[in-house]
């Protein structure tokens, strides 16, 4: 179901400096939505799989997104999956993981150093899922709500010592075999020479399926760096949705496609500690999940998964005020916390208990049943 983004009464009750405790009060909200746990499907394999991101979206995050839309017994989309894990989430280097490291274990299996993005710790280049798959015949997408040269997305198909390194980044983007990519980041591009195969998108009415299914490959840049919210700019659910459907399309003659949707800028809600910010990018992820899960009904062969890289602000939910909720950040950064895995659909069983962030890309791979690709490129029938 689609939701409108809710305007939240907040009320500031204490700060200091950066690193001691904000306590917000949030309204514990009344658009209670019971639904059903969508049911298993026990089929071992899948033909795609769509993995949704909330960058920095620890349990708690969940928890108040839940509670500030419809109080106690409401449940988000992917809350109702009937598969639940546990991820954790530290990097080589550190208990501590930023984006890049985390993203870099979903994306290869390896656990590497904050800062390097699908290098190992020794800088030794690991192939991405994105990238195996494209050997099988697979077709595949990336939306972001930031740059999409930025650590998460970029984890996908670049290969860099530094996150920072964003113009290099968004070279070998240019480069890869991504056959659409939506987000921000048009300050890191030359969009003068851009290949003619790579069709450029800036505005959310080029998002349009009947003009882009005759393009071979569709860069949507959409800011020059993230996507900023005042502009009105594609919200991660028409980026998602028109995703689906362009790999949908495209893979009509291949084995399946293999989707990556990021919310990115739940993270910077929590770096900011703002409950505000946090929760209204919540609510967006929350209904691009609602639109994979209407499409997974219908084809019955997709694998939805949803996690996060790591949680960011040390979110606290406090004993309830009267009608509120009480929020409090205790950091500014990334916490230790683990991080839940939700999935549904076929090979969803492989997602259950605890595990650590770099088996999540074998179990895709197994649920991909991987090993027995066929290993044709449909690239010359797309």
């Amino acid at each position: 179901m689609k939701k409108s983004l809710i305007a939240l009464g907040i009320l500031f009750l204490s700060s200091c400096d950066n690193q001691s405790s904000l306590e917000q009060l949030v309204p514990i909200g009344s658009q209670t939505q019971i639904a059903a746990p969508l049911e298993r499907n026990l089929s071992p394999t899948a033909k795609n799989i769509i993995l949704f991101i909330g960058d920095g979206m620890g349990p708690n995050h969940v928890s108040l997104a839940r509670l500030s839309i419809g109080g106690p017994n409401h449940r988000l989309s992917f809350e109702n999956f009937p598969i639940t894990g546990i991820v954790y989430n530290h990097s080589s280097d550190s208990l501590y993981t930023d984006s890049a490291a985390s993203a870099t274990s979903l994306a290869t299996g390896v656990r590497t150093i904050n800062g390097f993005v699908s290098l190992d710790s020794e800088t030794i280049f690991l192939p991405t899922i994105l990238e195996l798959l494209s050997t099988k015949g697979y077709v595949s997408g990336l939306v972001s709500t930031s740059s999409i040269t930025h650590a998460t997305p970029a984890s996908f198909y670049a290969h860099v010592d530094s996150r920072n390194k964003e113009v290099e980044i968004a070279d070998m983007l240019v480069k890869s075999d991504v056959m659409i990519a939506l987000g921000g980041g048009t300050e890191y591009f030359d969009l003068t020479s851009l290949s003619s195969e790579l069709h450029l998108v800036r505005a959310e009415d080029g998002l349009n399926l009947e003009e882009l299914s005759s393009k071979k490959r569709v860069l949507g840049l959409f800011a020059e760096d993230g996507l900023d919210r005042r502009e009105s700019p594609p919200t991660q659910e028409t980026m998602t949705s028109t995703a689906i459907e362009f790999l949908e399309q495209k893979s009509l003659n291949c084995p399946g496609f293999f989707l990556m949707s990021e919310g990115s800028q739940i993270d910077w809600g929590g770096h900011a500690n703002n409950v505000e910010y946090m929760l209204s990018e919540s609510l967006d992820f929350d209904a691009s999940v609602q639109a994979a899960i209407e499409f997974a009904k219908q084809d019955a062969n997709t694998l939805v998964l949803v996690t996060a890289d790591h949680a960011t602000g040390g979110l606290v939910l406090q004993k309830p005020s009267g009608s509120n909720v009480v929020a409090q950040w205790t950091t500014t950064n990334h916490d230790l916390s683990p991080i839940n895995i939700y999935a549904y659909g076929p090979g969803s069983e492989l997602f259950s208990g605890v595990m650590d962030n770099t088996e999540i890309f074998d179990r895709m791979l197994q649920a991909l049943d991987y090993q027995n690709l066929d290993s044709k490129n449909c690239s010359d029938q797309l």
